[in-house]
């Protein structure tokens, strides 16, 4: 639809000199002529700062002598019906709509950590594509919903220049978004190799400076394509009310040279992606000849590059061609439709799709650690028995006592049970927590925490901090104390659980003297039939007293004849 041509005509003659007839109501004229209105070829009557239309049904019904039209009509009002501009882009904005919900999901599905955060790799670089794709979706919903009164408005105003302003903006986006897929990529391949061994790749060197400056380089240019086209006068491009007005005003101003010089920083930055593309191969899948690089592209990149290199070439055609640009109110709808919108439509779809196809990246990434772990367990010889059996066997304590509505008290009470060597009593019934009846002559254990001072005030309680220097001792000491005050109550049966091992111990005889015992005794070791140690030096010693040898003060000091003896 081609808006009305504005030429200036004639008031039309009334019933005298003062008067006029304007859609079949009379107005004075002399009013008109003072507040300078205009009566124009397109049906609108205009002073240059009002205009209002005047064919029926929107013509005034009068004019009071300040200038006001009574229940006048904007001439910038949606009069018109949806056109084929607004219909066909009520259609691409449905269909953005819905690859918003998808880029959504995937956003969930990818940027959820299943591992710990790495500082080599952020969890935010892999969710960057699918911001700038949620980024992608919402600008070109914008631009085609406001892109509907581009048709309906009788005089263009500022819709127009609301659908072209978030077109831009969608395609600085769409770059992002192949960009940030691109980067991405190179660094998953990256997380794989330096996840078995990470000094394979280590972070110096030219290719940690390239992968380091070239992100930088690439929102540079995306910026200046940003810079060149946002801070500017619109106002011109909503200057298509005739054809003069449209070849004089808004023509000139879509195809300056700040549009010119911004299709060229895109271009730039597709170049870059590309650069990026086969940096990661190089580096990443090391291939031995041009065949083997170009089969180790994605196909999704296979897939969105050349859409990708649309965006720019389109923007540089209307840069040079105003009438395939989307900033023409009747520009080509085809043109518009096709190499505006398609592409970065199609892009935000395989992007989805590949997203659904593939999984969240820890999960791949534990998943390979699985598949290392069994060939090095094949290597060794080691068989690893399924989850299930530890199960089965009783080696896990308490599996699922979230799910199993165990409580805290039951879950202890089982812990102590182990400690203890026997099945604890909780209540005077002589039952435990599981049902089991216990020995009635026994008396039921207490097994709740207490303070550490109750703990400490026990009879059976050892000196709270061990003051020698064996460190083996000083960690089975703490253990102890540990024990003691979580389990006050349970320090008998651990008394007598001491003592008889303590007998067990004994049984095989006392333990041989030390070596200063024995060099006080003046005598070396000699091997004695009962388990204890008998010294001969020349001199006569008594036997064991007990089980224990005696000392001797009458004995010659020791001498040393060689290093045997020592």
């Amino acid at each position: 639809m081609m808006h009305q041509v504005r030429d200036v005509l004639a008031f039309p003659g009334g019933d005298n000199s003062s008067d006029t007839v304007i859609g079949g109501v009379h107005f004075n004229l002399s009013t008109l002529a003072f507040w300078n209105y205009s009566l124009y070829t397109n049906g609108t009557v205009s002073n240059g700062s009002k205009c209002y239309l005047t064919f029926k049904p929107y013509t005034p019904v009068f004019l009071f002598p300040n200038g006001t039209f009574l229940n006048a009509t904007s001439c910038y009002s949606p009069v018109y019906g949806i056109n084929m501009r607004a219909g066909v882009g009520i259609g691409f904005a449905c269909l953005f709509g819905l690859a918003l919900v998808l880029t959504l999901v995937n956003l969930t599905k990818h940027g959820r950590l299943h591992l710990p955060a790495e500082k080599r790799f952020y969890p935010i670089g892999r969710r960057w594509q699918w911001y700038w794709g949620s980024f992608v979706c919402a600008t070109a919903m914008i631009s085609l919903f406001t892109a509907v009164d581009v048709d309906r408005y009788y005089l263009p105003q500022l819709p127009i220049i609301l659908t072209s302003f978030f077109w831009f903006l969608m395609q600085m986006g769409i770059m992002a978004l192949v960009w940030e897929a691109v980067r991405h990529w190179g660094s998953w391949m990256e997380r794989q190799y330096v996840d078995p061994d990470p000094f394979s790749l280590r972070q110096e060197g030219r290719r940690y400076w390239v992968e380091f400056w070239l992100p930088l380089i690439f929102y540079l240019f995306l910026w200046l394509n940003f810079f060149m086209i946002v801070p500017r006068s619109w106002t011109p491009i909503q200057h298509q009310r005739s054809p003069e007005q449209t070849l004089l005003s808004a023509a000139p101003t879509a195809t300056d040279v700040r549009f010119k010089i911004a299709s060229f920083f895109l271009c730039v930055c597709w170049l870059l992606t590309v650069f990026s593309l086969a940096h990661s191969i190089k580096h990443y899948s090391r291939p031995h000849s041009l065949l083997q690089a170009l089969k180790s592209i994605p196909l999704r990149f296979v897939l969105i590059l050349p859409l990708a290199a649309v965006v720019p070439a389109y923007q540089a055609l209307v840069a040079f061609h105003f009438a395939y640009s989307p900033l023409r109110v009747d520009g080509d709808k085809a043109a518009i439709f096709a190499g505006g919108y398609a592409p970065s439509l199609l892009i935000l779809y395989i992007q989805a799709f590949f997203g659904f196809v593939t999984p969240n990246e820890d999960l791949e990434l534990r998943r390979q650690r699985r598949e290392r772990g069994v060939a090095l367990d094949q290597e060794m010889g080691v068989v690893r028995k399924p989850a299930w059996w530890r199960l089965a066997s009783g080696d896990v304590l308490n599996p699922g006592r979230a799910t199993s509505g165990e409580s805290m008290r039951d879950w202890l009470t089982r812990n102590a049970r182990q400690v203890v060597g026997e099945r604890p009593r909780t209540d005077v019934n002589g039952t435990s927590p599981d049902g089991v009846e216990q020995d009635a002559g026994r008396a039921p254990v207490n097994l709740e925490m207490s303070p550490l001072s109750l703990a400490a005030s026990h009879p059976n309680h050892p000196p709270p901090q061990y003051t020698g220097h064996s460190e083996a001792r000083h960690r089975e000491r703490t253990l102890e104390l540990a024990a003691e005050v979580l389990f006050p109550h349970a320090q008998g049966i651990l008394a007598e659980e001491r003592e008889r091992r303590r007998r067990e111990l004994m049984e095989d005889g006392p333990p041989p003297p030390s070596y200063l015992e024995a060099t006080r005794e003046g005598g070396r070791y000699q091997d004695h039939p009962s388990g204890g140690a008998a010294v001969g030096s020349g001199n006569p010693r008594s036997g064991s007293v007990g089980g224990q040898s005696t000392r001797s003060t009458a004995g010659q000091p020791i001498q040393v004849r060689s290093m045997l003896d020592v």
